[in-house]
């Protein structure tokens, strides 16, 4: 069963509403895209056909980073439907495997290194956690992002207690396989990549901002970084390769658009939660301040990744991007327009302005799908729920920059 914006019986967008909320062409775009995506939304599963579990994360953070921006009521009111309708049926009915490899009290046991003790401080949600895990430790920290980014538009604490838990449950895993800190990626501990480790800093800065003990996950934040910082995950370029080596060195591999945007907003979150944004306190041997950190990952992201056009690319364009790289190009997008918002810079605002317009004009179906090669032209063949959410992504950062 699907559950579109437009229908008789949920609040609906219309083009009457578009036209009486008098917005600009950005925030008219987006909300046209955000009609769309939900022509996908499936109420039965909590999630939107034709991607899959962790772009089903994505898919509710664009929509609720768009309902942040307070640009309609009505579609802030569907927006807030889906919140809740995923709450209540996604994890049960489409995680693929729930509760996988994360047992927390046995892993601790087995583990000892866990920073929570087994049997105290363990946050009011982390016992209702179990069912959005899948042991895809990325998987899992996407999820907890989506419930910090619906607890910003809705203040409904339930989420934000979700989003401890999933931390809880991650806390467990750390430190990685490579020993001074850092988790894997997944339950089986055979790897060691970039993105869980960048949203593993992201969730803890953002809920140190949100949640009750604050200092708590300041204090998860800042050792993550100070150990992201060293691992070597960082380049000589400024740009973040996939993952370490089993000897724990940089992998040289692909350099993703995920993996220099995730990063940015962990470290504007961090900012904002140490106040004085220095990270003179963590053991790192850096005394550059988070900002500066995430202006040069961003300036060689944006060297490697953008066009003369200033339009952003991944390395797998213009074929080979399913199932998963559809959704990177977004997620950078995202957190591009945080950091730009604390830190400007022009360069941003043009990366920014010229993907969101070149989708729009090269990579838009003729009823608003979004597709995967921003640069254009659309293949519609392709176009899904994964690559029209990513390309949202774009279209929402363009409204503030």
């Amino acid at each position: 069963m699907l559950l579109p914006i437009l229908s008789a019986t949920t609040v609906a967008l219309s083009t009457r509403a578009l036209a009486a909320t008098n917005t600009t062409t950005a925030q008219s775009r987006a909300l046209a895209a955000a009609n769309t995506l939900q022509t996908w939304y499936n109420s039965a599963t909590g999630i939107w056909n034709t991607c899959g579990w962790w772009n089903g994360a994505n898919c509710m953070t664009t929509l609720a980073n768009l309902a942040a921006l307070d640009i309609d009521d009505t579609f802030n009111d569907v927006a807030r439907g889906v919140f809740a309708n995923t709450f209540a049926v996604a994890a049960t009915v489409s995680n693929p495997i729930p509760g996988r490899g994360n047992d927390a009290a046995s892993y601790l046991s087995s583990n000892g290194t866990g920073y929570y003790p087994a049997t105290e401080g363990v946050p009011t949600g982390a016992a209702n956690t179990a069912l959005w895990l899948d042991g895809s430790y990325d998987d899992d920290l996407w999820w907890g992002l989506a419930w910090v980014a619906a607890y910003d538009v809705t203040s409904n604490t339930d989420y934000l207690d979700l989003a401890e838990g999933i931390f809880y449950h991650l806390s467990n895993a750390w430190p990685s396989k490579c020993g001074n800190g850092g988790i894997d990626s997944n339950y089986e501990h055979v790897y060691v990549g970039a993105i869980a480790n960048e949203l593993f800093l992201s969730l803890a800065a953002h809920l140190a901002n949100r949640a009750e003990d604050s200092a708590f996950y300041r204090d998860w934040a800042q050792r993550q970084w100070a150990w992201f910082q060293d691992s070597g995950l960082i380049n000589e370029n400024n740009t973040i390769n996939d993952g370490l080596t089993n000897d724990c060195t940089n992998n040289g591999q692909t350099i993703w658009s995920y993996n220099q945007g995730v990063i940015l907003g962990g470290l504007v979150e961090l900012h904002r939660a140490t106040g004085d944004d220095s990270d003179s306190d963590s053991n790192s041997s850096s005394n550059s301040t988070y900002l500066d950190a995430a202006g040069e990952i961003a300036q060689g992201a944006i060297a490697e990744l953008v066009d003369e056009n200033h339009v952003l690319h991944d390395a797998c364009e213009p074929a080979g991007c399913a199932p998963d790289a559809t959704q990177f190009k977004g997620i950078f997008m995202r957190n591009l327009r945080a950091l730009h918002a604390v830190a400007p810079d022009d360069i941003y605002a043009e990366v920014i302005e010229a993907s969101a317009e070149s989708i729009w004009a090269n990579d838009r179906t003729d009823v608003n799908a979004l597709g995967v090669v921003w640069a254009g032209p659309v293949d519609a063949a392709v176009v899904d729920a994964s690559t029209h959410s990513s390309a949202l992504d774009a279209l929402v950062a363009a409204i503030e920059k």
